[in-house]
């Protein structure tokens, strides 16, 4: 299992990992959880993948996709602003260059790889640090995203708690909520699985 990020200068590979990103995408938010999402030939996209965001992936042993998360700087436009800006409480959120937006997290739980006697699927931790070491090696400090409650918990049972920007609102059928979490070597060390793999920071030191 290894962490990747992705942005906007790609190569065919990295096209064919991204389209199976929004595969993953479709299924996770379309058939799984029924949101309301524009999915074409299978594949879910919105007009926030038109934005040039930064895609961090996780991969299998096969080279499959079986994690993502999408970022987006949160000075700019976001999801949590443009779309569940009532998760606020201010209606607004007070943003900073060294904060980032992470939207349309999943993870395929029926991968066999990554599963095992613990809570949480590899695949979800790995993805948490995977997030965490981009925005450390990025100089970001702060994540904020919208997400529900059954997510939150799970933030907090993994040793990533979120501070809430609002109280729970019902979106649609979902009980979702709006807040924070630190982007920190401390954060790090204490999510990523023994095996954690990435080349994370060797690719942002070599840019």
């Amino acid at each position: 299992m290894k962490v990747v990020a992705i942005g906007t200068n790609r190569s065919r590979g990295e096209d064919r990992l991204v389209e199976e990103m929004h595969r993953l995408r479709a299924k996770v938010f379309s058939d799984r959880l029924h949101w309301d999402v524009s999915c074409t030939g299978g594949l879910e996209r919105d007009e926030f993948d038109e934005l040039d965001p930064t895609y961090i992936l996780t991969l299998s042993a096969r080279h499959r996709v079986i994690g993502c998360a999408r970022l987006l700087p949160a000075t700019g436009t976001t999801m949590l602003q443009q779309v569940f800006a009532q998760l606020l409480a201010a209606g607004t959120l007070e943003t900073h260059e060294a904060m980032i937006e992470s939207s349309r997290f999943c993870v395929d739980t029926s991968s066999e790889e990554g599963r095992g006697a613990d809570f949480l699927h590899r695949a979800t931790l790995t993805m948490f640090a995977g997030i965490i070491e981009w925005g450390v090696a990025h100089r970001q400090r702060e994540l904020v995203t919208a997400t529900d409650l059954r997510f939150e918990r799970i933030l907090k049972r993994a040793g990533w708690p979120m501070r809430r920007l609002g109280v729970p609102q019902m979106i649609n059928e979902t009980k979702s909520v709006a807040g924070l979490l630190p982007l920190d070597e401390a954060s790090l060390l204490k999510l990523r699985p023994a095996d954690y793999c990435s080349s994370l920071r060797s690719t942002h030191q070599a840019a």
